[in-house]
């Protein structure tokens, strides 16, 4: 009879894998989206934070709506370890921040009442790209998503992430007005500021009297840095409950695997304060867009492309997809020749050190990154990492292959041609816009007309790029060479255009 290994708890967890030694942590923190990316993240900076210096840094957190990950932590005296991976070397470690977890969809008003509280400093979120209830077109409050006018409606318990900060923020200035900071840590383009205007357009959607009293307490006591963070943090499976059993011999229900690599810069504008979190190593910066740009084009951007082509071709993980001659040529070339040129490298940062380090890790076969994980909400990702790379390249006369083959791969996973099959992979990838489009497929004749309708229509992209006739057919004929012969074949054919195109170039200029 096997005896499993004792739960983790505050009694049985070895002080010499706790982030930190302090005890009765008081709480400062609301954290939005109890996924996996904040456990291995930014509460690993916070225990860092404390370990350091003393401060009233726990973290309230709030899953959207997994039950599972709040029962388990509460059973566990709110512990969970992070498993760092990498081939040959294995750690494990347990940030110890967490004061409370709840599930945000179960209780929408305590989601209010604690970001009201006067203790808590600093609302973070890692929500994805989704959770912000923006038109991707417009990057504006997207007024038409039945969620919005609900919260909109009802003021005491908004279901989205963007309802529930103002209905937060009223209920704090009400109360006591003590200032407060909101910091994004997702995948957007000035992630800061774009929270800011959505919580503002929300704002000027509610009644007068309730925008004339919020407005001015925004500008004055409320902050937005904008963030950039990386770590690359597969989903959990039970050969990494297997590795904390082995090491610890705790059983873990809810470990979070990542990698080494970690980053995470912000601008310095915190209104009521923060945690030391430079003694994890995070760098404070007033010009966070580079280091932004840089991480959402190269990581990103790239990230993307791997995973639609591996999913394509059966890779059932990154570093599967990568090890593939053809994707790891298509990766390189629209990393170096179509993302690379639109960057201003922060200053500090090695360019090509940087670009050897993105192909380590995404080869690091330990972590087992899925590509069904990183490929899902596409909708949402490109249109932060696409569009304005496109339009660079289109506006000097280029068309950008492998942009293009990015789009098109993506379309064929998500929605492929009638009688296409793109793989299990593919089919496992989760996304908003997946009937939307596989719908539009299903009806749309020839592909040109599809390609069109998607990127000028529903605006996968932006209006712009929609309108652009030789981008569209350029993803079309792509979307058609997957369609018929696989992404191999048109990642070749990507190739073969953009030599052509650089040819031509180099001609003109003799």
């Amino acid at each position: 009879m096997t005896t499993l290994p004792q739960p983790i708890s505050a009694a049985t967890l070895p002080a010499s894998v706790r982030g930190h030694h302090r005890t009765g942590l008081e709480t400062g923190l609301v954290h939005l989206g109890l996924g996996n990316f904040h456990r291995a993240h930014q509460a690993v900076y916070t225990a860092a934070a404390l370990a350091e210096e003393d401060g009233p840094w726990g973290v309230h957190a709030f899953a959207t709506r997994s039950r599972a990950v709040v029962a388990a932590l509460r059973d566990q005296d709110l512990l969970s370890t992070v498993v760092e991976l990498a081939p040959g070397s294995t750690a494990v470690t347990a940030p110890a921040v967490h004061t409370r977890a709840d599930v945000a969809a179960d209780d929408p008003g305590l989601v209010v009442a604690a970001i009201a509280e006067r203790r808590t400093r600093v609302v973070t979120l890692t929500v994805t790209e989704n959770g912000y209830t923006y038109a991707p077109a417009t990057h504006r409050l997207d007024l038409d998503d039945p969620r919005v006018r609900q919260d909109l409606r009802d003021g005491g318990a908004p279901v989205t992430v963007i309802g529930q900060l103002v209905r937060g923020l009223q209920q704090r200035l009400r109360r006591h007005g003590a200032p407060v900071t909101i910091l994004s840590c997702d995948n957007l383009s000035g992630n800061g500021e774009h929270t800011a205007r959505l919580v503002r357009e929300f704002t000027a959607e509610l009644p007068a009297a309730e925008q004339a009293e919020l407005l001015p307490w925004l500008d004055e006591a409320v902050t937005f840095p904008s963030s950039m963070v990386d770590r690359i943090v597969p989903a959990t499976t039970d050969a990494h409950r297997a590795t904390v059993a082995r090491r610890l011999g705790l059983r873990d229900r809810v470990p979070v695997p990542a990698e080494p690599f970690s980053m995470w810069v912000m601008e310095e504008a915190f209104a009521a304060g923060r945690p030391r979190w430079e003694a994890g190593g995070a760098l404070f910066t007033d010009h966070v867009e580079p280091y932004e740009l840089l991480k959402l084009r190269l990581l990103n951007g790239t990230h993307s492309l791997i995973a639609y082509l591996g999913a394509l071709s059966g890779a059932a993980t990154i570093p599967d997809a990568v090890a593939r001659p053809f994707v790891e040529r298509a990766a390189r070339a629209v990393l170096h020749d179509e993302y690379a040129p639109t960057l201003a490298v922060p200053d500090g940062v090695d360019l090509d050190r940087y670009v050897a380090q993105l192909f380590d890790r995404w080869a690091n076969t330990a972590l087992g990154h899925r590509t069904s994980q990183v490929g899902s909400d596409g909708s949402v990702k490109l249109a932060q990492r696409v569009p304005e790379p496109a339009l660079f390249h289109l506006a000097n006369g280029r068309i950008p292959q492998h942009l293009a083959l990015t789009v098109a791969a993506y379309l064929c996973c998500l929605a492929p041609r009638p009688g296409a099959d793109p793989g299990p992979h593919a089919a496992t990838m989760s996304d908003p816009a997946r009937d939307r489009l596989a719908e539009r497929s299903a009806r749309t004749a020839s592909t040109r007309a599809f390609v069109a309708g998607v990127l000028a229509e529903d605006h996968l992209l932006t209006p712009d790029v929609g309108a652009d006739s030789a981008f569209v057919h350029r993803v079309a004929e792509l979307v058609d060479v997957i369609t018929a012969h696989g992404p191999e074949a048109a990642a070749a054919e990507a190739a073969a255009g953009a030599a052509t195109a650089t040819a031509r170039s180099t001609a003109n200029r003799t």
